[in-house]
């Protein structure tokens, strides 16, 4: 890489730390971005500089906005009665990809993990009490992941919500669509049988 120029160098190095980039897929940018016309490196250096001046946290259920609150907790149609607990944005956007839920959001921050020093002080549990007090809600839908932290973490919050005369659900979770059951892992496929319903 020493036979580039500085300034190539220097962008090469920024875009490698990026997650998912290597060198080589950064020099590959770097490359692609030099040979771009200006108007369009210009358009990208501006939209990642508006991400970083603009994008917040919604006020209401802390989803990435560029506003104060975002635009489903800004939407009239949705069921304000039902929120949905997950742990990242990242996680919202998935669930209203599936377009299987009309509710409203609460993002913690992440799950508790004792072995990385997170409680529950370093989560959004505190607000999700303080807006279940002060609003209306029939059900909290606990959509946290099922690793032994996430499972944790709905426990926990399950456990605090049990005061509240409302009802506390959890995502199911088994045997994917389409699957083949010899190509299951145990741990799921057991998690499938204790998570049986009726049809």
């Amino acid at each position: 890489m020493s036979h580039y120029p500085p300034s190539l160098i220097r962008l090469i190095r920024n875009l490698s730390k990026l997650p998912g980039i290597g060198e080589k897929t950064a020099e590959r940018l770097a490359l692609h971005l030099l040979r771009a016309p200006a108007q369009e490196v210009q358009h990208l250096a501006e939209s990642m500089m508006h991400l970083k001046e603009r994008i917040r946290l919604c006020s209401s259920c802390f989803a990435l906005s560029d506003q104060a609150e975002c635009d489903i907790c800004r939407n009239p149609a949705r069921d304000r009665g039902l929120v949905c607990v997950v742990e990242q944005p990242s996680d919202l956007i998935s669930i209203e990809k599936s377009g299987a839920f009309n509710g409203v959001y609460h993002v913690l921050g992440g799950v508790l993990s004792p072995m990385n020093a997170i409680g529950p002080d370093d989560l959004r549990i505190k607000e999700l009490i303080k807006r279940l007090e002060s609003q209306t809600v029939r059900e909290v839908i606990l959509a946290t992941g099922t690793s032994v932290e996430g499972d944790s973490t709905a426990a926990y919050i399950a456990q605090l919500l049990s005061t509240f005369s409302l009802k506390v659900t959890r995502i199911a979770s088994g045997v994917p669509i389409g699957g083949d059951l010899k190509y299951v892992d145990q741990v799921t496929l057991r998690r499938a049988l204790e998570t049986r319903h009726d049809i």
